[in-house]
């Protein structure tokens, strides 16, 4: 080989391995910029993943919202670590302070940042509208308007004034999607669901379903012990088929606060369309939203001649026949001038 020709070898040689090194410092460099979070932290998103959503669509969501800097660079790095394949649906909380790396890893866990509501058993509408503002999820006030919107109502068919009765108690997830009217929905379509299975019950009860949940609201306010729903059902259902009055404490103070095991006896006479001491038979609705076993027990009550109960002090009842025999427990059990 000639000396020209050595050099131009050399030069070659020289050449290669510039461009080599050039491409590393290039690629090295694009790929630490592909893993640099987008911003400082300032821009929140709540981001939605539902059911069978595409990567490349939630790549360009990010991207829009200054979440990651580009869709593309963002895929490129789900397609290296391996993550663009396990996004799981679920609601998360991120920020423009999040590495790519970050922001996929916390989509493949499926640990959604969706708040938990949840709703115990007896609770009216008032008190979820004073838990859900305590909670800072909704508005009381917005959150009552929706359970007595009457496109709501016509929607469930439930031929009522208000949702009462119908949200079924439980605990909901409350993504970033998610509206208060969704939320009250939710909880209908599970009622609906739940009540599915007792159908044929609610067909021989005699009983149509808005008196079947007026009873089972007026059960579970009144019961501390489960297994005495039944017991109170019968109590309630003895009296509805001789015409007494049912005379259920919680009835008589429903919308005004909640009920807490006592009433006065201001409270007994307060005139309402909801009060058992003033109006005979059932109530125009239910006073809270019961449960399953609450309602079970209205449509499969004890089989008992009792009518009339009173609390114990340990949050049983004492069940009578007669009302000499339930005097006796007045006295026993409750202070002069109050009635449990």
């Amino acid at each position: 080989m000639s000396t020209k020709q050595w050099s131009l070898t050399r030069l070659l040689s020289r050449f290669w391995y510039l461009l080599l090194c050039l491409l590393l410092v290039f690629f090295l460099g694009w790929y630490l910029y592909l893993v640099q979070p987008a911003g400082d932290g300032k821009r929140v998103y709540g981001l939605t993943v539902p059911k069978g959503a595409g990567f490349v669509q939630v790549a360009r969501d990010l991207e829009r919202q200054g979440i990651v800097r580009s869709a593309l660079h963002f895929r490129l790095v789900g397609r290296l670590k391996g993550l663009d394949r396990r996004m799981q649906p679920g609601d998360y909380r991120l920020n423009s302070a999040m590495t790519p790396v970050e922001i996929l890893e916390k989509m493949a866990s499926g640990v959604s940042d969706a708040r938990k509501f949840v709703v115990p058993e007896g609770y009216s509408i008032y008190q979820l509208a004073e838990l859900l503002e305590k909670q800072g999820l909704f508005g009381g006030k917005e959150f009552l308007a929706v359970c007595k919107d009457k496109q709501v109502l016509q929607h469930f068919d439930l031929g009522a004034k208000s949702v009462e009765g119908y949200l079924f108690p439980g605990t909901y997830l409350i993504g970033f999607q998610l509206d208060v009217r969704g939320l009250v929905m939710e909880m209908v379509r599970e009622f609906r669901h739940r009540i599915t299975s007792l159908q044929g019950q609610l067909d021989q009860s005699g009983l149509s379903l808005h008196q079947v949940v007026t009873l089972a609201s007026m059960v579970e306010k009144e019961a501390v012990v489960a297994d005495e729903k039944p017991l109170i059902a019968s109590v309630f259902r003895n009296r509805l088929k001789i015409g007494m009055p049912l005379q259920s404490d919680p009835t008589a103070i429903y919308g005004v606060r909640a009920f807490g095991g006592t009433v006065t006896r201001q409270d007994l006479k307060r005139k309402s369309p909801y009060n058992t001491y003033h109006v005979r038979g059932l109530p125009p609705g239910p006073i809270g939203n019961p449960g399953i076993e609450a309602i079970t027990a209205v449509l499969q009550p004890a089989r008992t001649d009792y009518l009339y109960f009173v609390a114990r002090k340990d949050g049983t009842h004492q069940f009578s026949r007669t009302l000499q025999e339930h005097n006796q427990g007045v006295r026993q059990f409750l202070k002069k001038g109050k009635k449990r």
